[in-house]
């Protein structure tokens, strides 16, 4: 009986696996603009389908359940944009009053490091003010959208393709079943079922996780007075997400707020208490209890995989 078992060399292998990669690779950059929005709406489709199943169990076709948990969808999340729309129309005018705080900020700082480090000055101030310039530019709502009509077609597809995976989410299911011998479907089903349960859990976990940290980052800011607390609070618990620098990052902004807009710096010490204490919450309370331990990320690769990803899309 002749051997089926062909070992192929690592020679040939690893040439194999490279291209593989660079192929893999290059789809994810060609077809960028279609598996996006098929990501974004797989996320939304996962989390969304309790709720289209007890629309179904009460006996509502469907068709009208998905199109009704999509409308539900669609208020909640243009709520929240108006809420963020006004906050950011806000912040984007008092930018630039919010930038000379800044500079008159850092000149006194250069000033004081100047006389005891006996450092120039001159260049240091006009590299800021080269600076504060780029940087207000740089913030131009009509120069941070590149395209409005790929933003257009990516909202359209998202829910599109939401009602789609909800819809044909059983005959997809079958189809998994079936693409494996008889023997081991009831074994595909099972890890089907597990991963999908286990996926809904984590989302769910993750959107909770989202809402009390943006919660409490909010109330803390509004109790401190610091301007934009929505918007910053909102900003922080999504940066949260990023293993270890999002937490800093997300610290870093309201300081920076407090200490140019009030006459204190302990207000940039107490904004920096307020995150300190919301990370002891949400390290030992919150995702714990809530996200739990279903699902184990590993930090240094979350924060490959959000950079690698960034600079690919």
């Amino acid at each position: 009986m002749p051997n089926t078992n062909i070992k192929i060399p690592i020679s040939v292998k690893a040439p194999l696996v490279l291209i593989g990669l660079i192929a893999f690779v290059t789809v994810l950059y060609v077809a960028k603009g279609i598996i996006i929005p098929l990501i974004f709406a797989t996320i939304f489709a996962i989390v969304l389908h309790p709720v289209v199943n007890m629309f179904v169990r009460i006996r509502i076709n469907r068709v009208l359940a998905i199109i009704i948990t999509l409308l539900l969808t669609f208020l909640v999340i243009a709520s929240l944009g108006l809420l963020l729309y006004s906050q950011g129309s806000r912040f984007s005018e008092s930018l630039p009053n919010l930038v000379d705080k800044f500079t008159e900020i850092l000149n006194q700082t250069i000033v004081w490091i100047s006389g005891h480090f006996n450092l120039s000055n001159r260049e240091i101030t006009a590299w800021i003010i080269k600076t504060k310039n780029e940087f207000i530019g740089s913030l131009q709502i009509g120069q941070t959208i590149a395209s409005v009509g790929s933003v257009l077609v990516f909202i359209f597809l998202i829910p599109v393709y939401i009602f789609m995976l909800l819809f044909y989410q059983p005959l997809l299911i079958e189809f998994f079943r079936r693409v494996f011998d008889k023997s081991h479907r009831n074994k595909v089903n099972e890890v089907i079922n597990s991963i999908k349960t286990l996926i809904q859990r984590y989302l769910i976990g993750l959107l909770l996780q989202i809402a009390i940290i943006a919660t409490m980052y909010t109330i803390g800011l509004l109790v401190l007075g610091i301007e934009y607390a929505i918007i910053i609070g909102i900003m922080g618990a999504f940066l949260n997400l990023i293993p270890y620098i999002g937490s800093i990052i997300a610290a870093i902004i309201p300081m920076l707020i407090a200490v140019a807009t009030k006459t204190s710096p302990w207000f940039a010490l107490l904004v920096l208490a307020l995150y300190l204490f919301t990370q002891f919450v949400d390290n030992n309370f919150i995702t714990p209890k809530i996200v739990g331990s279903q699902v184990k990320l590993n930090a240094f690769a979350s924060i490959v995989a959000v950079v690698g990803f960034a600079a690919l899309w």
